[in-house]
């Protein structure tokens, strides 16, 4: 019998992923699978346990969670060689930009339908520094707005909690001054933000980035030049419909091995954790990762 890990965290979302585990045992069961569970409840203690997991002891990982869940089991898969075993996300958490870029359900006979099936595709995996992400990398105006969303402020309002986080911060923003370097060409401006984008979207968007693929070996890069609070919505617009790649306020580039620096204290996000402070240097590792889909 194959054996399979189950790895989810009791508190995303609308925390109810919980009364959903005997079927998803069953189901799995069904499927041919000897089902492992582990409940994530301390900082660090998925990490702790994967660390000292056999290489090939596992033929596979379930991951309940939001963006964050995923990101920390992702970074653990990458650091200790586990990559070569192929992951299913079910989305419970309050983001889940990865899971919805993938189309992934989160009804317990749909997902254990496609792990059943058997069905993977490789996702390339970006390197900023010494940390790892699936989705997304961002610096500047709301990058680091889940990070600073009290906790129950989340679980009460969901999404709209970032949201509203994201309006005050809006407030007090300062553009930063960036270096950016790609394989072709240096650029040296004012910024308001800038995503280094896996998939096509973040923060619950979906369409930031139509031209994203999670296994064509780049990234996306944009980066919102100094717009303005009286000119962002203008830009927002033509951006969240796909017409910004010629908008002089917008940098558009796609690249495998893009470095950042500012002489400012600049912190990134990394899908929704807290990432290193500039400088960064991002690599994408192409196919790192295999992931089940329909």
């Amino acid at each position: 019998m194959k054996k399979i890990k189950l790895i989810y965290n009791p508190y995303s979302g609308d925390k109810t992923f919980k009364f959903d585990l005997d079927i998803y045992v069953t189901n799995l069961q069904q499927a041919g699978y000897e089902v492992h569970m582990f409940r994530s409840i301390n900082q660090g203690d998925i990490e702790n346990h994967l660390k000292d997991i056999e290489k090939n002891f596992y033929d596979a990982f379930i991951v309940s969670g939001g963006d964050g869940t995923i990101n920390i089991v992702v970074n653990c898969l990458m650091k200790y060689n586990l990559n070569h075993i192929p992951i299913a996300i079910i989305p419970s958490g309050t983001a889940n930009d990865f899971a919805t870029f993938l189309k992934l359900p989160k009804e317990p006979d749909d997902a254990c339908k496609i792990i059943a099936n058997n069905k993977t595709i490789p996702v390339d995996v970006g390197l900023c520094n010494d940390k790892y992400f699936i989705n997304v990398c961002a610096g500047g105006l709301f990058a680091n707005v889940s990070e600073k969303i009290d906790k129950n402020f989340k679980e009460a309002l969901g999404k709209f909690a970032y949201y509203i986080r994201a309006l005050q911060e809006m407030h007090t923003f300062k553009p930063i001054n960036l270096k950016i370097t790609n394989s072709k060409e240096t650029i040296e401006d004012k910024f308001d933000l800038f995503l280094i984008l896996n998939t096509s979207g973040t923060g619950s968007i979906k369409n930031l980035s139509p031209t994203a693929s999670i296994s064509d070996g780049v990234f996306d890069f944009v980066g919102f030049r100094n717009v303005g609070i009286a000119n962002l919505p203008s830009v927002a617009i033509k951006y969240l419909k796909g017409e910004y790649l010629e908008h002089d306020k917008i940098l558009f580039f796609q690249d495998k091995d893009i470095t950042i620096e500012s002489i400012e204290e600049v912190y990134t996000d990394l899908d929704g954790e807290k990432g290193p402070k500039l400088p960064i240097n991002i690599k994408n590792i192409p196919s790192a990762i295999k992931v089940f889909v329909e």
